[in-house]
């Protein structure tokens, strides 16, 4: 049996005409690190209140250990939470700020100054205790928050954008200690962020949400290598996107709008009808960058316009505009864009000249 369940709940609000968690089922397995991940709006993080008991649902059930827990208020629920802000008490010390779930739930003072100091230890923060929240760095206030939603060693811990604050090089710190806490600590966690490379870093499956609904839910290197439909495979990682149209029934491949026969993985979830209207997608760093197909000698070919050169440390970023492969006289001119290590990047490319773009079909998505 799952840790928790979700059935079919639904949380609709008043005066909105859309639900913000449209039919939710999902089940979060003991031990295991979930992300729900997705853009504002689309029903992570009051997929995660309606968990916390800070909001109730319109419909459904949500079970713990298979009982029922929509009744329940969230200090009964036993689950740790970790705010975007952080909501640290201003007034208090670390070590009070730490303690102040176990105070509420009267505790014996001996007990609590024990159960602090090993909660701070965790976090690396034992010689803080002191100290008041004005007195630390956004990294360490985030670690006194991790430390007061595990102090009272709850079966979960429920965090909402806890990384959001922080500079770029604290929260991949932070995403670090994260992992050392949950694999030491084999707490479940359930983590929401819109940042996908936070998703896949941390987590062991990922539900992309997507308008109160999940997309795909499966482990990052599932959903980066074989994403459910164009939503996931466009929001986790980058991809590039072409409409196409299958050039028959059996799969063999896709024709562009100036009738260019391409082979590709045909996904699951596509009906095989002649003609039928498509989306190929394949990721920049699959792509090869040429002065011409013959160049390339990649079963898969696209010509263009190099349009810019953009370095970026450990790839080049190469931007083509793609030749007539969008269809309507209104169509913007189509850019893809690949990532190319140094060495591999052709001698001598100039803005304005022909390139070609090849790609394997195996590295290659239809949608």
């Amino acid at each position: 049996m799952a840790l928790i369940e979700f059935e079919h709940v639904f949380k609709r609000y008043p005066g909105s005409s859309n639900a913000a968690v449209d039919d939710l089922n999902l089940h979060i397995e003991a031990g295991e690190f979930l992300t729900l991940l997705g853009p504002s709006g689309s029903g992570k993080t009051t997929t995660l209140m309606l968990l916390a008991g800070f909001e109730a649902p319109s419909e459904g059930t949500i079970r713990l250990d298979g009982q029922s827990i929509e009744s329940l208020p969230p200090h009964q629920r036993n689950m740790g939470v970790v705010f975007q802000s952080y909501s640290l008490f201003p007034h208090m010390t670390v070590a009070e700020n730490v303690a102040f779930p176990l105070s509420v739930r009267k505790v014996d003072k001996a007990v609590i100054a024990d159960k602090v100091t090993a909660a701070l230890a965790k976090v690396h923060l034992e010689t803080f205790t002191h100290r008041k929240p004005n007195q630390l760095s956004g990294g360490q206030q985030q670690r006194v928050a991790l430390a007061r939603a595990l102090v009272f060693e709850p079966r979960l811990v429920l965090m909402d954008e806890p990384l959001s604050a922080l500079d770029k090089k604290l929260r991949e710190e932070m995403q670090l200690e994260i992992r050392r806490l949950h694999r030491e600590l084999g707490v479940t966690m359930v983590f929401v962020t819109h940042d996908q490379s936070e998703a896949m870093t941390l987590s062991d499956r990922v539900a992309v949400f997507n308008q109160g609904r999940i997309e795909q839910l499966a482990t990052p290197q599932s959903l980066y290598d074989a994403p459910a439909n164009p939503f996931v495979a466009s929001f986790l990682g980058d991809n590039n996107m072409l409409n196409c149209t299958l050039a028959d029934a059996s799969g063999a491949g896709v024709r562009t709008a100036n009738g260019q026969l391409l082979q590709a993985r045909i996904s699951a979830s596509t009906a095989r009808v002649a003609d039928a209207t498509v989306k190929l997608c394949v990721r920049p760093e699959f792509l090869q960058v040429g002065a011409d197909c013959a160049a390339l000698a990649t079963p898969n070919c696209l010509n263009g316009t190099l349009v810019d050169l953009i370095h970026q440390g450990d790839h080049w970023r190469v931007v083509v505009r793609l030749t007539a492969l969008e269809s309507g006289t209104h169509s913007a001119p189509l850019q893809w864009f690949a990532k190319v290590s140094p060495g591999a990047l052709p001698p001598g490319l100039i803005v304005g000249q022909n390139v070609s773009l090849g790609f394997r079909p195996e590295d290659a998505w239809v949608f």
